[in-house]
């Protein structure tokens, strides 16, 4: 078994603009060895799967010492650098995600700036990039260099006015990699001209939400994304096909 400074390393270096790591959004030890099986090289867990196979709503509707649970069955059950959304932060301290992380063998994580616990507001630019800060200086302070997935929910939200929205964006982003990110997460579904943008003025590998079932590799990666996962829409396709199963029978 590669060790968790060796699985952080693999994580990092497996970000490559034009050439994309594809992590598959995973969410309990089942999906986790199928994504295994199928040969991908690592994985990310998903916190909209996580709760709704947990019986929770999204939106840290779960602690985050139910996440850990889950998180530990997948990295028990994989050998394979794993990243884990953890939302905002589920109101804890960046000392207390990482050593949680890391303590459950997770080399990787993603923090979007919605602080769910204070009615969904959108962190300051400058707060969420001090926020990353935290995690990045902790990460250090255990001497595992955990890839951190800097997020922004302002495509996603449709804060502000659109006509400067990749702009702001791409401030917001800036920032997070001066704080210590080694990916940027501009989430939602955008134009092929916007991610475009996005990956020419971002300092670091993009990561983009795809479509498992209609996405292709080879279109993200001439955009110059680095990075593609899936957030809730892979269990949500398996969800239709099985749903076409048991309709059979009902």
């Amino acid at each position: 078994m590669a060790s968790i400074t060796e699985k952080a390393t693999t994580l990092l270096e497996l970000h490559r603009p034009g050439d994309p790591v594809i992590l598959p959004t995973v969410w309990d030890a089942w999906s986790a060895n199928l994504a295994a099986q199928a040969g991908f090289a690592a994985l990310t867990v998903g916190s909209h799967p996580v709760a709704d196979s947990v019986g929770r709503p999204d939106n840290e509707g779960m602690t985050f010492a139910e996440l850990l649970t889950r998180v530990e069955q997948i990295t028990g059950a994989v050998d394979l650098p794993v990243s884990v959304d953890i939302e905002s932060g589920y109101g804890q301290s960046p000392e207390t995600l990482i050593n949680g992380l890391v303590d459950v063998g997770a080399v990787g994580l993603n923090i979007e700036d919605t602080v769910h616990g204070e009615g969904g507001r959108l962190r300051e630019a400058q707060e969420h990039a001090d926020f990353v800060g935290g995690l990045r200086r902790a990460a250090d302070a255990v001497g595992v260099h955990v890839v951190i997935n800097a997020r922004t929910d302002l495509f996603l939200k449709q804060i502000g006015d659109e006509s400067d929205r990749v702009q702001r964006a791409v401030a917001r982003l800036r920032l997070c990699a001066e704080a210590g990110a080694d990916s940027l997460y501009p989430v939602g579904f955008h134009t092929d001209e916007v991610y475009r943008e996005l990956t020419a003025a971002l300092p670091l590998p993009v990561n983009a939400i795809a479509e498992p079932a209609s996405g292709e590799r080879a279109n993200y990666a001439a955009l110059g994304v680095g990075r593609v996962s899936f957030g809730p829409l892979l269990q949500a396709a398996l969800a239709v096909r099985a749903n076409e199963i048991l309709a059979r029978w009902a």
